[in-house]
């Protein structure tokens, strides 16, 4: 009778779990030779990703946790999930430098030291790995106030603070901004950045590439979001006197900040909503996507006809310029209606890239047949 109620149960969570996944992955169209597939699933709203040294995916759930994803027998499906921390404020950033483990709440900065080898030795009965504060009393305000974060290659931690509202001229000069904190000293990396949820390191130049969320309510067309390249540390890109390549706001625009503008590399589209950037810098992919910068598009949210949804693809001449963009992934938003939100792209040590999505709460895994 055991037997036969555990079958009954396991049939019962197989079809449920299908049931719960909105993404028939059918639906969704890709680049010509590549395939796609679940990684992981039944998440909790997940956002950034970091791979560890022996293969384990950190992920941040935007619900509260931090979480080891294994694959333990190299299927390409996950089968252990582990806690790293849990009961966070808004957690969307992970990043790591030299073993530990760097985590992001709205207005703090965590690390867990040695984070793979704690992983390594975990059982059931292990208590949370101890987690020690790097950076607090960062602005908590919601709105804008998820933070993405990321180490250059010598330690320095990059991160951003989104502007507390749409539009607004704050006395708060950490507002819209991407910080870097290195040696105990915090210093701005941009101003003018309304509100950045990914950037990455070009893998040759090194220099900072980074999206920005336009402002809403100046139409279904306008403004667009921005792909921007920074030059060098302190540049400002606009916010809030002016808005993608040509849009003067009209509450901002007659001040003049003492500021020469940046103006973006590539405008993305009005309302996108970018959410996460990853270039590719592995082997598994065609040689001409080598460099290239994949975008993900969260989606609109106050648009009357959606747009986004999808992972498009940039190609980035040798200048550090924007010289065509591609849609990699969509099929998302069909009809109108929406199955899945792309959130963050990371590419794996094998070459294949993962996209987590916090509508469907799951990650795909993205590989080429040639």
């Amino acid at each position: 009778m055991k037997k036969y109620l555990f079958v009954a149960v396991n049939i019962y969570l197989f079809f449920f779990s299908t049931f719960l996944l909105s993404v028939d992955l059918d639906d969704l169209i890709l680049e010509s030779g590549f395939k796609i597939s679940i990684y992981a699933e039944n998440l909790d709203s997940p956002r950034q990703m970091v791979e560890g040294k022996n293969g384990t995916i950190f992920v941040a759930e935007r619900s509260g946790q931090i979480l080891a994803l294994r694959d333990t027998d190299l299927n390409g499906q996950v089968d252990s999930k582990i806690v790293i921390a849990k009961n966070l404020s808004y957690s969307t950033g992970v990043s790591l430098f030299e073993g530990d483990l760097y985590f992001s709440e709205i207005s703090r900065i965590w690390k867990v030291k040695n984070i793979e080898q704690w992983v390594a030795n975990y059982n059931v009965e292990s208590d949370l790995p101890k987690k020690t504060l790097v950076l607090d009393n960062l602005p908590d305000d919601q709105w804008h106030g998820w933070k993405w974060i990321k180490h250059d290659q010598d330690g320095g931690l990059y991160f951003n603070i989104g502007a507390p509202c749409n539009i607004c001229l704050s006395k708060n000069p950490q507002y819209a901004s991407i910080l870097k904190f290195q040696d105990g000293e915090l210093n701005y990396i941009a101003k003018g950045v309304r509100n950045s949820v990914g950037f990455d390191f070009h893998p040759v130049s090194k220099k900072l590439f980074f999206t920005d969320n336009g402002r809403d309510w100046l139409g279904d067309d306008s403004p667009s979001c921005e792909l921007n390249r920074l030059d060098f540390d302190g540049q400002f890109f606009g916010y809030p006197f002016k808005h993608a390549s040509n849009v003067i706001d009209p509450e901002f625009g007659h001040i003049n900040p003492g500021y020469d503008f940046v103006d973006p590399i590539m405008d993305l589209g009005a309302h996108v909503a970018p959410t996460g950037i990853s270039f590719y810098n592995a082997d598994m992919f065609p040689a001409k996507m080598k460099n290239n910068l994949f975008i993900v598009l969260h989606g609109s949210w106050n648009r009357t006809e959606k747009v986004g949804y999808k992972v498009i693809r940039v190609e980035i001449d040798q200048n550090g310029n924007a010289t065509n963009s591609t849609d990699f992934i969509s099929g998302w938003l069909k009809g109108g209606k929406v199955s899945g939100r792309p959130s963050a792209p990371l590419v794996k040590r094998d070459g294949s890239l993962l996209i987590s999505d916090d509508k469907a709460n799951v990650i795909y895994q993205v590989t080429y047949q040639n």
